[in-house]
């Protein structure tokens, strides 16, 4: 087959540089490229980006090797019919690894159309680092990389204000674009900056808090023949992702005329705060993967899909969808169509979604995803949910380690584990959840203030050990009415 390349596919124009984006994994090729491709393609948005290398290692050398173009296979299904969509991502016009093309990342400040800067470096990468100094080529950090670049901006433009981009951070922590700005903003202080570039930087440059939202298995190495099969050219950057797509993007009418994506059919939402998709998606998307991993997997099963298609476990995972979905303070219609929309997506038969892997650090985000859901059914309701209660007795069954001599996949911080060591040498089941729920460096709280909560627990783990998780959950049900 003919290689991927700008000559073989007769795109050798180049658009012009408006988006600088740093990292260049398979998330943002599937996620942010694909949605600036959209615009180009549909609105004539005539965007090209160019990808910053965040770290020394990396894939920009694999992506010029096929002049930034890649094909991105979107497969999944919906409404019960399976669906695969294949598109040629043509908008990469460049790469850089500033770590041995310092000049070459300077450069891009110069660049006249340069309007955006996008970035998805991981929650590790927005990070302020006082040992980085601005003549480093490059500094560490991400924030430090992107304020020398955005000084470098200001000097060539002499302060021009209409000269300031647009940033959008995609990392998924909280309040991902102020914390960049707060951080910038040390840096120029650190630095010693002039007054002048501190105000562009504040008043020229705007911020876009946002929230993203697609499951991206990446390169699809197990069944890689099969795609390949589908191609008439050898492209070694294939990306598979799931058809479901969400953007929540803080902004206003400035941003809506910056970013048209409003006369595009991808579901890219700019609102004047992105706290009520964050919620919906981290309470039920993560929530319900959360809550049914221990569960699950305690019953025998390996994969999220074999989950939600089992006959017991997918009634639990719906039960949990809907005991959470009680909790929100959001439209009905909304959650309803969203719930429906993550089954789907929990049931993608292209996605082997290993349960193990989204075991690593189940209490903290259990703490995060799902404890506010079950605190809240029982603030509105003044009884336990049943379901969500059930999944905690299950993670505390989970970090014993062991079940019927197997090993279980166990992946969290030392003191928790030693914790959970030590605790399952005894077999009082009730001071396994007493201590427990009232271990506030688990759950910030003493667990235990809430009424019925030990007891309940207590409960389920002894019918765990004696019955199994199936026949367990239904003798959990019946000594708890």
């Amino acid at each position: 087959m003919k290689k991927l390349n700008r000559i073989n596919t007769g795109l050798e124009k180049l658009q012009p540089i408006k988006v600088v984006q740093f990292g260049e994994g398979n998330f943002l090729r599937a996620f942010v490229d694909y949605a600036f491709d959209k615009l180009n393609k549909e609105v004539d948005f005539n965007a090209g980006i160019a990808i910053v290398q965040p770290l020394k290692d990396g894939m920009v050398n694999m992506i010029n090797d096929q002049d930034g173009l890649y094909t991105l296979f979107m497969n999944g299904i919906k409404k019960g019919e399976k669906i695969q969509d294949i598109e040629l991502i043509t908008n990469i016009v460049k790469t850089i690894n500033p770590y041995t093309e310092f000049a070459d990342y300077l450069a891009l400040a110069k660049e006249e159309e340069l309007q955006f800067i996008v970035s998805n470096t991981t929650e590790a990468g927005i990070e302020f680092i006082e040992s980085d100094t601005p003549d480093m080529q490059p500094p560490v950090s991400f924030p430090a990389k992107l304020t020398v670049l955005l000084y470098e901006r200001f000097k060539h433009f002499n302060g021009d204000a209409s000269k300031g981009v647009t940033i959008i951070p995609c990392e998924l922590i909280d309040y991902n674009s102020e914390t960049l700005k707060k951080y910038i903003l040390q840096y120029v202080d650190l630095w010693k900056l002039e007054d002048a570039f501190k105000t562009w930087v504040s008043d020229a440059c705007t911020y876009h808090s946002t929230l993203v939202d697609r499951i991206v298995p990446g390169y699809p190495r197990a069944e890689i023949e099969e795609y390949n099969n589908k191609l008439d050219y050898e492209d070694n950057l294939i990306v598979a992702a799931e058809p479901f797509f969400l953007w929540a993007i803080e902004g206003g009418d400035d941003l809506k005329a910056k970013l048209p994506f409003h006369k595009t059919e991808l579901n890219v939402k700019i609102v004047d705060d992105i706290r009520p998709f964050k919620m919906i998606k981290v309470r039920i998307l993560n929530g319900a993967h959360t809550a049914m991993v221990p569960c699950s997997l305690l019953h025998g099963n390996k994969l999220v899909m074999e989950t939600v298609n089992g006959d017991f476990t997918g009634k639990f995972v719906n039960s949990v969808i809907s005991e959470i979905s009680e909790t929100l303070d959001m439209d009905k219609n909304e959650i309803t169509a969203y719930s429906e929309e993550v089954m789907d997506r929990f049931k993608n038969p292209f996605i082997k979604h290993a349960l193990a892997d989204i075991a690593l650090n189940s209490v903290s985000k259990f703490k995060v995803r799902v404890l506010p859901s079950l605190l809240g059914y029982y603030k509105a309701n003044q009884k336990l949910p049943v379901n969500l209660t059930f999944s905690l007795a299950s993670l505390i069954r989970f970090y014993k380690g062991t079940w019927n001599g197997q090993s279980l996949p166990v992946k969290d911080g030392e003191d928790i584990t030693t914790f959970f060591n030590g605790l399952w040498k005894s077999d009082d089941y009730e001071k396994i959840a007493r201590l427990t729920l009232q271990n506030k460096n688990f759950w910030d709280e003493d667990l235990t203030e809430i009424p019925g909560l030990t007891k309940a627990i207590t409960i389920a783990l002894e019918e765990i050990d004696a019955n199994g998780i199936e026949a367990g959950f239904a003798k959990f049900q019946e000594r708890i009415k």
